[in-house]
């Protein structure tokens, strides 16, 4: 599958690709066309691009409550170039027992909203029951927010909320924090929105509007930090980071790179910034904004100003790619904990079987330079490495959300321990070092 900017795609529990999908079609875990899986988003747009949209988060995946094996794809098209706009929010529902498992779609091209609505920047935030979605969509040329809730009867649309300001055809992008308390809106045009966001009601409130300067007006990214305290925001030339905890957010920008005239060898273009997105090894990655060989990375995007460690074309792909990122929300989200729509009996965090079960070092043996995978965690973790004598080796921070950390030990061969502690929990495994 060609992949040139739209791009989602989801695995199962034990991180194996289900499918995936670049707004024009599906395919399957095997890279070919999911059973039924053309035709999506019909349109000239789609016509016109049949090997994958050049939308940003046009396609987003997410898992029907309650009934393993089916997933919904929300996902639009562009249908009027001037002045940037789609006219339909459509759903597509995958199967996942079709085709000796590699699955197919029952339901194509479903409409959920009928009307005029902003390009791509389609996101979802765990309901605060735990098991249901919340997605949100932008009307254009108004304030208007629809917000559309996934349950295990299917997908509704709740209703619509006027805040924040007037955004005409827009492209950009939007994130939710990963704890699902804040929504951010970002396009070079029309600036950067915060929103605190109530995950029982669907609504947004406490908009904030802060100017962000650019010479060119077509910032593109925006991503929130593991902690979802730090806001980072792209523009053609700089990346910013903003304190969403501070009393004036506005007055806690950072510039924190400036682009540094980094060309890709051949052809040679421009390794400039454009959309970002959380991974789950807590790094923040940003396209380049030109079809390279390159992503930047925020390395530990928990901390503040300089020290969140941004590294320009620091991450060298095997080819080039056209500034496509996956589109994924945090699947990981529980409930909140005795609020009033905490009345499913869904608890937060991991159990302590399926912790211990979950964790897994890889390669291993190896040479020194190994991951860790773990289910991930809301809360801040700690890794010590000790051999077999219980002399600490290693100690460093797990970021929360976070599901695999790369360790490299400068140690003797042999045998050592991998503790990960969260609050009161933890998990071991035991890794070998090869001479």
């Amino acid at each position: 599958m060609d992949y040139k900017r739209t791009s989602a795609n989801i695995s199962d529990n034990n991180g194996n690709l289900l499918f995936s999908s670049n707004g024009s079609y599906l395919a399957n875990a095997l890279g070919d066309t999911l059973l039924n899986g053309t035709g999506l988003n019909p349109s000239n747009y789609t016509s016109n691009y049949p090997e994958g949209m050049h939308l940003s988060q046009a396609a987003l995946i997410l898992p029907k409550p309650d009934s393993p094996g089916i997933y919904y794809v929300v996902h639009g098209t562009l249908d009027d170039p001037l002045p940037f706009v789609a006219h339909s929010l459509y759903t597509t529902t995958v199967d996942m027992s079709l085709d000796d498992g590699l699955g197919g779609v029952v339901i194509k091209n479903e409409v959920l909203i009928w009307d005029t609505l902003n390009v791509g920047k389609i996101t979802a935030v765990r309901h605060a029951n735990g098991r249901d979605w919340w997605v949100l969509c932008h009307k254009a040329s108004t304030n208007i927010y629809y917000r559309i809730f996934v349950a295990p009867n299917g997908l509704s649309v709740e209703g619509t909320q006027s805040i924040g300001i007037v955004r005409p055809g827009d492209n950009g992008q939007t994130c939710f924090s990963p704890d699902g308390s804040k929504y951010a809106y970002y396009w070079g045009v029309d600036d950067l929105e915060i929103f605190q966001f109530d995950r029982c009601t669907g609504l947004l409130s406490d908009p904030q509007f802060i100017s962000v300067q650019e010479a060119y007006d077509v910032g593109l990214g925006v991503a929130f930090s593991p902690n979802s305290r730090f806001l980072y925001v792209s523009t053609l030339e700089d990346v910013y980071q903003l304190d969403s905890d501070a009393s004036d957010i506005a007055g806690s920008m950072v510039l924190i790179a400036h682009w540094d005239s980094t060309y890709s060898p051949s052809p040679p273009f421009a390794t400039v910034f454009d959309i970002a997105q959380l991974a789950p090894d807590a790094k923040i990655y940003i396209g380049t904004g030109n079809s390279t060989d390159k992503l930047h990375v925020i390395h530990a995007p928990n901390e503040g100003s300089l020290a969140c460690n941004i590294e320009q074309h620091g991450i060298a792909l095997p080819r080039y790619f056209i500034n496509s990122l996956p589109n994924h929300p945090n699947y990981h989200l529980g409930p909140i904990d005795g609020s009033v729509c905490d009345s499913l009996g869904i608890n937060a965090g991991v159990p302590d079987a399926l912790l211990e079960a979950g964790i897994k070092a890889f390669p291993n043996p190896s040479n020194g330079a190994f991951t860790l995978s773990y289910p991930a965690q809301s809360v801040v973790g700690e890794l010590e490495v000790r051999d077999l004598s219980g002399r600490l080796v290693c100690k460093e921070r797990i970021p929360q959300w976070s599901q695999m950390h790369r360790v490299a030990l400068h140690e003797a061969a042999g045998m050592y321990q991998c503790r990960i502690t969260w609050g009161a929990q933890q998990a071991t495994v035991r890794v070998i070092l090869e001479p």
